[in-house]
């Protein structure tokens, strides 16, 4: 079965002589035809012209922003909006932001494309689409739908790279795609990224900059500071992170072990060999290096926690996997992965009725998380 478009719901129709779009006065081509969004309650091939409402043109039209931007009509689409709309930027910006913070993402997605469409040429735009593509990544990715947020990182890049090239230029587009790079494990990026953010405000005064300012240019040296110190942007480090990413954890602990015979104390690497001995089953090594990331500084990470305590479980310590969740969960308390981890947990100490808590926080964290709703389908309480 084919998916439905949002197309779909647009009929385009041809306008009578005397119809005006609202009381200012602006000349409607009558040649050309006007898309218009279908009512719930329209029967299909129906349509009457007398209950038309400026609301529907106006829902028509940004359909068309979102997505067919390449009508050949698109020009004058968007002049009527300017026309009958003069904040209409400001509107859809607030509200693409307002629903994306709630987490909306189906409808930011559609209000930011309608945005996009509607001024192309507007790099602030694009940014915050990249932020928004980044946002909805990450938060897939904490519901266990790797896939899908593979997909909205690779639209979060494309944004970010027409972000970089945007003239005049736009500092924070440097600044936040070095923390999407560093996500990535793309220390190199980062790294070249976070230097033009400061090449770019070097010469700015404090008192213009102001106090987020300050504090970007501050975060971006401590960063660029970490990658230097731990040697980050090493090719071994890089090459480790995308084989065992990628499922050849052999080769991956190959380069990362390379790495740490030159950088012993860098807890990331140590980190990153147990995540690998991890796939590939060898509990009691990543256990160790787990347990060697913890002493280093900067190892102390709700992460290392969460993974080492899968290494005790698998090794029928359940309680203290127990307690390193529960660290975990003091580090970051709406981590859906490591509450998901404790209801695991609540399961194997024979206890439902607390799983199903965990289970539901989860869900009210994020709606959208298939394993908790699978899980708390399983246990019926």
């Amino acid at each position: 079965m084919n998916p439905v478009s949002p197309l779909d719901s647009v009929y385009f129709i041809n306008i009578p002589e005397d119809f005006s779009l609202s009381d200012k006065a602006f000349h409607l081509d009558t040649t050309i035809p006007l898309p218009v969004q279908k009512k719930y309650e329209d029967a299909p091939g129906t349509f009457d012209m007398k209950s038309l409402t400026e609301e529907q043109i106006l829902a028509g039209l940004l359909t068309i922003m979102a997505y067919n931007p390449k009508n050949e009509h698109i020009l004058y689409y968007r002049s009527i909006l300017k026309h009958a709309r003069p904040n209409l930027k400001k509107e859809l910006g607030e509200a693409a932001i307002l629903k994306a913070k709630n987490e909306d993402f189906d409808l930011a997605e559609e209000i930011f494309r309608a945005l996009h469409g509607f001024d192309p040429e507007d790099m602030t735009i694009v940014l915050n689409m990249a932020l928004f593509f980044d946002q909805r990544a990450d938060s897939y990715r904490r519901s266990g739908l790797h896939d899908d947020a593979d997909a909205y990182d690779e639209d979060a890049q494309n944004y970010y790279r027409e972000a970089l090239d945007a003239e005049p230029v736009l500092p924070d587009a440097f600044f936040n795609a070095g923390f999407f790079y560093l996500k990535k494990r793309e220390y190199k990026k980062a790294k070249d990224v976070f230097e033009t953010y400061l090449a770019l405000t070097c010469d700015v005064k404090d008192e213009e900059l102001g106090e987020n300012g300050i504090y970007k240019k501050n975060r971006a040296q401590q960063v660029l500071n970490d990658i230097s110190n731990r040697n980050m942007d090493d090719d071994h480090f890089k090459a480790a992170y995308d084989l065992i990413n990628r499922g050849e954890e052999e080769k991956g602990l190959e380069e990362i072990r390379n790495f740490i015979e030159k950088n012993p104390s860098v807890w990331n690497a140590w980190f990153m060999l147990g995540w690998g001995m991890r796939k590939l089953g060898r509990f009691s090594e990543a256990k160790m290096a787990f347990e060697k990331a913890l002493t280093l500084e900067g190892g102390e990470t709700s992460d290392t926690y969460n993974e080492l305590s899968i290494c005790l479980l698998e090794s029928g310590d359940i309680k203290g996997a127990k307690k390193l969740l529960e660290k975990a969960l003091v580090k970051d308390s709406e981590n859906t992965k490591i509450i998901s981890n404790l209801g695991y947990i609540a399961l194997k100490e024979g206890d439902p009725g607390m799983a199903a808590g965990y289970f539901q926080t989860v869900l009210e964290i994020d709606p959208d998380d298939k394993i908790a709703a699978m899980e708390l389908a399983k246990l019926d309480i």
